[in-house]
């Protein structure tokens, strides 16, 4: 079975080619809610973060607000190294373990593990092959305004994570989502062709 990494920059377009993934009847793990989880009270994590960062992070419920926790990482490349260093390792445990548990005799072709960091944890280096999603950053920000953000924190965000052009020089494949959706799942269903059919090969090889 092939371990394939689904990344790209922040609103590229990946959830969104991850979604038609599914539909296709693909294997798809979203790291990142996982990561959210890592989060909760009553976690080892949670207590790691609320020293790290301070209880200023906190809702008055206890939680950790997400936008808080977010706004201090963004603005502080440091502080975001320590959160990544405590959640990294933790996060790609499970993609490994998913990967393990589906990987058997005649059973799937391939299986997708999405996140937005891959490239920056260095978890590519560990995956059959790479695919990446990618827009041209004008289009990137407007996606993240949006949203919802100012456009200081959406600058603050594109500029927290690797330029999509550098990561698209190491993927292995790349999928354009800068044109209309009928454009991205033609690409989606070609890539989908090409995984098979390099499954095979790796079948009949071994």
């Amino acid at each position: 079975m092939l371990r394939i990494g689904l990344t790209g920059g922040i609103a590229t377009g990946k959830s969104t080619v991850a979604d038609m993934l599914r539909t296709r009847d693909c294997m798809v793990l979203d790291l990142d809610p996982i990561g959210h989880a890592f989060f909760e009270p009553g976690q080892t994590t949670y207590d790691q973060v609320v020293q790290e960062f301070g209880r200023e992070i906190l809702t008055t419920g206890g939680a950790v607000d997400r936008s808080k926790l977010a706004a201090i990482v963004f603005a502080d490349g440091a502080k975001r190294n320590r959160l990544n260093a405590i959640l990294h390792p933790l996060i790609l445990d499970v993609a490994e373990k998913w990967f393990a548990a589906l990987d058997r005799q005649g059973g799937l072709e391939f299986a997708v593990v999405e996140a937005a960091l891959i490239m920056e944890a260095g978890y590519h280096k560990q995956l059959d092959r790479v695919v990446v999603c990618w827009c041209g950053p004008e289009q990137q920000l407007e996606r993240l305004i949006a949203r919802g953000l100012s456009r200081a924190e959406a600058l603050a965000r594109l500029g927290a994570q690797m330029p999509i052009d550098e990561k698209r020089k190491l993927a292995d494949d790349v999928i354009d989502c800068s044109r209309s959706m009928y454009e991205t799942e033609k690409q989606v269903t070609a890539l989908i062709g090409k995984l098979k059919k390099l499954a095979t090969a790796e079948r009949n090889i071994s």
